[in-house]
Order: structure tokens, then C-alpha cells, then sequence
């Protein structure tokens, strides 16, 4: 899914009203039906309640109304509250010009804020993605309002103040919503960590924009779903053996954090990879032989910590971090890892102490060979570029970082990010809170290694793109199983395989 600007959200909409030869009035009628049938088919009437509607002067509130009219008709019991104003949008006012005489309706006002009972529905459909200065006055009073009561809030496309694609104003006001109902396409405001008190849940409701000017629109962000990877794992074909789907090479683990080198190897191996060889110190020799028998084991001749590169001519790709540890040694062996995988051209994926090493020594960056993937959680990524002074400066170091160093750089958190050599930023929508667990990281290293190990298969993209999904993929379906609580790492990995079967190419005919 393409993630529009505000602009091109507006011009999308203008694209659908010539398109389709329908007038502004016709399409927030048939937008705003949707959000109404939505609402319907999660609660019944008595399930509501008495539904509180707070519309504003723009086409926002026009949607509101819209919402009124049809939960009325429906047998909802409905008050509707507006915000004065001199003058309404033209849709907004021929809505409220629809409106049944029996709803009731009033003006707010500081002195007059509506009275809303604990549990009651309110939908917020004070302003939409057309705002670009915070709220005040008696909007930013009603919002306060709104957020110290204890009612359940349904904001229409986007929560009331909270702006689309630009940076928050400190001190903002801005409507905190159970859910966000909003059309079509994702908006960026809904992906960044420091809204989710506002967005809670989203949801999209297709309204039929036009899809020619959605096929043409230009724009450099995206939200990876199902429809947008499936299929790009190419289907193996009956004679396959294991030289056709690469030889990976993982350094991982130290005294002490085997696990982290176990956990990267299993899913490693689930994630297709023909051959796999674990370079780990000595100390991992036993425990990794047991807990993995596919994997070849390549040991270290020091006992606690990577001491030594083995020769990589065997290779088409290496991970390397987990459980690694920062040794003085180790960092030697990270070094003529970079230089000599980029005189080789062979695939790289750093994580975890890979990254913290080159953090604290920031020349080894250039030594990056191109299309090398690095996956930071946002603190290891402030240690490569700088703190960031919010969600939306952190994306531009995350472009800038990734075009200067020609990698590839998987952000991670709820919507994970990755930024490519391009600029483009991708957004993923897999994933559970229950990943939010010790080992998940080091999976997504064995998995972006596997597959980084399989170019003859797959670009660099697509194997970020599928890695990182299939990854997310597997942790909810971990936390279906066993509950966002009980699920751990291995749980992750031992579903790789059912989600990388959903994405696996169908067999041609």
C-alpha cells in the first residue's frame, strides 16, 4: 500500500469526483456510509448507547453528520455537538441541513462542554487531515474535555488534532481514540510509536478512490501488507537441492549468550537456507551441536569470544552479532569482515553487538559494502547517526543513513522500517507485542541471513521485504497460539515455516 501525503490524499479524492462524475457531497456520503456500516456491525444499539457526535466546521464534521443521519435511521440514539463557527464547509452545512429535526444538537461552547457519561460512544469528527496549526480555543477545550472522560472515542480518518505527516507542536492538543476509522490507505501519522496513545487501533475502509491516480501517485513510503509480498517467494521446484538455496555463515555468541547464537541459527535454518555453517566460540561447541545438528559447526579456538575469520570464499552470506560480545578481538574480526566480504561480494547482515561495535567505532562504516542489511532496534540506531528529536526526524537520518552507506536498514518496533539504498521507506504490518521478548532480534538476523543467502532467488529488497514480514507474521501466529505473554523467541521460529509458506509463490499452471 502506497501512504499518500495529506495533499495527495486531498488530490486522490478530487481524482475520484471528476473520475467517477460524482459531485464532494456524493463521496463524503459514501465514505462516511462506510465508517456508519462499520460502526453498526460492532455494536448494536443497546451495545452503544447514547452515541455523542462531535462535528466540526470542515468536511470532517460533514462526515460526522453523515454518521448521525444513518445511526438514527438505524434506531441508535444519537446527540450530535458542534463546534461554533462563522462558516461551515458547503458539504458540512448541507449535512446539517440533512439532518433529521428530531436528533438532538448543540453548541459547545468553554462554558458549555457536552456532558458525557462514563462508557458512553463519542465520535470525534472535529477535524481531519486538512489541519495544520494545533488546536485551540473552545476545539482544544472540548478535546481536554473529551480526553479526562471516561467514554469510549471513535475518531473519524484521523484523531483530531493530531497532524497527518509532519511533526507534533510541543504541548499539542489532540483527541486520545480507541480506534481511528480512516479510508483507503494508511496514513504515516498511524506507523510512528510516539501517536499510538491517539491513533489505538486503526482501521482502513475501502471508499473506491480512483485507482488510476493511486497506480500514478508518486511517493517514497509504503505499508507492506499480504497483498503487497505475497508471492514473491519464488515456489521450489521438484528437483531442488540444497546448493540452490545458498551457504550462510553465522558469527554469533560468547560466554554467556549462546542462546542469542541458538536462536539465530534455528531460524536461520526455518527460513530455507540450503547450507548453514556457525562460527562461535568453543565454549557453544556442545550446545549448539545439540540444539541444531543441521547446522555445521565452525569453532573458534578461543574458549569465550570470536577471536578469528574463517575464510569466506564458501559463503553467500553472513550474519553476524548476536550474543557476539565486544571484544577487542572480536572487533578485529568485524573489520576484516567488512573489507573482505566487500572485495568478495558477499551479503551481509549486522546486528546487535555488530552494530554497537560499529557505533563506538563510527569509521568502520565506511568499510559497509553495498546492499548490506543492519538491523537496530532505535537505540542502536541513535548510537550509528545521532538521537532523534522526534518520529519524524528519526525516518530522515534513517533515508539519509541508508543512501549514504548504500545498505539497507531494518528500524525495528511495532511497524518495523526499513530504509533502503534509494530513500524509499517501507513499513511492515506484521508482527505482535508478544515479540517484545529476549531473542526476537536474533531470529530476524537468521532469517534475513537465509535469505540473504538465496540471491540467486531473491533481490536484496525482496529479501528484507519477505524477511522482515514473514518474521512479524511468525510472532503473531506464535501469540495466537500461546498468548502475547507465554510466547517466547523459539516459539517465533518454529512458525517461520507456515509464514513463509503463506507468502510462497502458487504453482504456475
Amino acid at each position: 500500500m502506497k501512504i499518500l501525503s495529506a495533499d495527495q490524499t486531498h488530490a486522490a479524492d478530487q481524482a475520484t469526483i471528476k473520475t467517477d462524475r460524482i459531485s464532494s457531497l456524493d463521496l463524503m456520503e459514501r465514505a462516511a456510509t462506510a465508517l456508519a456500516d462499520w460502526l453498526m456491525n460492532r455494536l448494536s444499539p443497546t451495545e452503544a448507547g447514547e452515541t455523542h457526535l462531535l462535528c466540526g466546521p470542515g468536511n470532517n464534521g460533514g462526515d460526522g453528520l453523515v454518521v448521525a443521519r444513518h445511526l438514527h435511521t438505524a434506531g441508535y440514539q444519537v446527540r450530535v455537538w458542534l463546534l461554533p463557527t462563522e462558516k461551515r464547509s458547503a458539504d458540512c452545512q448541507a449535512n446539517l441541513d440533512r439532518l433529521p429535526v428530531n436528533v438532538p444538537r448543540a453548541e459547545v461552547g468553554e462554558d458549555a462542554l457536552p456532558t458525557l457519561p462514563d462508557g458512553a460512544l463519542v465520535v470525534d469528527a472535529l477535524f481531519g487531515t486538512g489541519l495544520s496549526r494545533p488546536l485551540e480555543g473552545v476545539a482544544a477545550a472540548l478535546v481536554r474535555h473529551l480526553n479526562k472522560a471516561k467514554v469510549r472515542v471513535l475518531s473519524v480518518d484521523i484523531p483530531s488534532g493530531l497532524f497527518t505527516d509532519a511533526p507534533q507542536p510541543a504541548d499539542s492538543v489532540i483527541v486520545r481514540a480507541y480506534h481511528t476509522v480512516s479510508f483507503e490507505l494508511p496514513k504515516l501519522a498511524f506507523l510512528l510509536p510516539h501517536h499510538a496513545e491517539y491513533v489505538g487501533q486503526w482501521h482502513l475502509l475501502p471508499i473506491g478512490l480512483d485507482t488510476k491516480f493511486l497506480a500514478k501517485a508518486k511517493v517514497d513510503q509504503y505499508f507492506v501488507d499480504a497483498a503487497f509480498v505475497a508471492g514473491k517467494l519464488p515456489r521450489r521446484a521438484m528437483f531442488s537441492h540444497k546448493g540452490l538455496y545458498g551457504h550462510a555463515l553465522l558469527l554469533a555468541g560468547s560466554k554467556g549468550k549462546i542462546g542469542a547464537c541458538v536462536l539465530a541459527t534455528r531460524a536461520c535454518l526455518r527460513s530455507g537456507v540450503g547450507l548453514l555453517t556457525v562460527r562461535t566460540p568453543s565454549i557453544g561447541y556442545d550446545v549448539l551441536q545439540t540444539s541444531a545438528p543441521e547446522a555445521m559447526a565452525l569453532v573458534d579456538p578461543n574458549q569465550e569470544h570470536l577471536t578469528e575469520l574463517p575464510p569466506l570464499k564458501s559463503y553467500d552470506a553472513v550474519g553476524i552479532g548476536p550474543g557476539m560480545g565486544q571484544e577487542d578481538a572480536t572487533k578485529a574480526v568485524l573489520e576484516q569482515l567488512l573489507r573482505e566480504a566487500g572485495e568478495q561480494h558477499i551479503a551481509l547482515v549486522l546486528d546487535a553487538d555488530a552494530l554497537n561495535l560499529l557505533g563506538a567505532n563510527r569509521e568502520l562504516l565506511d568499510l559497509l559494502p553495498p546492499d548490506t542489511v543492519l538491523t537496530p532496534h532505535p537505540k542502536e540506531f541513535e548510537r550509528l547517526t545521532e538521537p532523534a528529536r522526534d518520529d519524524y526526524h528519526r525516518l530522515e537520518l534513517l533515508r539519509n543513513f541508508c543512501q549514504k552507506h548504500r545498505c539497507y536498514c531494518v528500524l525495528k518496533g511495532a511497524y518495523t522500517c526499513l530504509g533502503t539504498p534509494d530513500g524509499t521507506l517501507y513499513f511492515n504490518s506484521t508482527g505482535s507485542p508478544g515479540m517484545a521478548s529476549g531473542g526476537s532480534g536474533d531470529a530476524l538476523t537468521g532469517v534475513l541471513t537465509a535469505l540473504r543467502a538465496q540471491s540467486n532467488h531473491l533481490s536484496p529488497l525482496d529479501a528484507c521485504l519477505l524477511g522482515v514480514y514473514a518474521h512479524g507474521r511468525a510472532g503473531t501466529l506464535a501469540a495466537e497460539a500461546l498468548g502475547e505473554a507465554g510466547s517466547l523467541a523459539h516459539d517465533l521460529i518454529e512458525k517461520l515455516g507456515v509464514a513463509f509458506e503463506e507468502l510462497t509463490a502458487p504453482e504456475e499452471w
